[in-house]
């Protein structure tokens, strides 16, 4: 067994490249091979949102604090709050983040696909993020 104490691994900031605003990324874990599986918390502040994007073999993503908004292509922003969990399947384009005036937290899980776990596609505009008001229904599709 391997223990990971709490504070034992830096932050970093969510690369600019696939980010808006700020966003603070805090490895949880990569397991050791065969696993394919790593965690990592993102704290999105007001108005951070991720870029476009896919994960090979899907992702879970637990809402443990805040509000914020996600987005499937071709689908309206639906909110999501502390409490949430959401399964974006394999190869579904999407993006996450805080409102615009409430930050938020999620714990993120993926597998890798031949070592790539996530395909980072174009940054989520201004113009598509304050796209519309979004909904608080349940989507399946996430």
């Amino acid at each position: 067994m391997q223990l990971k104490r709490v504070g034992s691994q830096p932050s970093i900031k969510g690369p600019e490249e696939y980010f808006a605003g700020n966003v603070r990324i805090d490895m949880l874990n990569i397991a050791p091979e065969p696993s394919r599986v790593s965690c990592a918390s993102v704290t999105f502040e007001p108005g951070a949102r991720s870029a476009w994007h896919t994960h090979p073999l899907g992702q879970t993503l637990i809402v443990t604090a805040g509000c914020g908004w996600t987005q499937c292509e071709g689908e309206p922003i639906v909110e999501i709050r502390a409490g949430d969990v959401i399964w974006c399947p394999p190869g579904h384009k999407h993006w996450h983040g805080a409102t615009p005036t409430t930050s938020m937290t999620h714990i993120a899980v993926q597998e890798a696909l031949d070592g790539k776990n996530v395909n980072w596609m174009e940054k989520v505009t201004d113009a598509q993020y304050f796209s519309g008001t979004p909904t608080s229904e349940s989507n399946p599709a996430v």
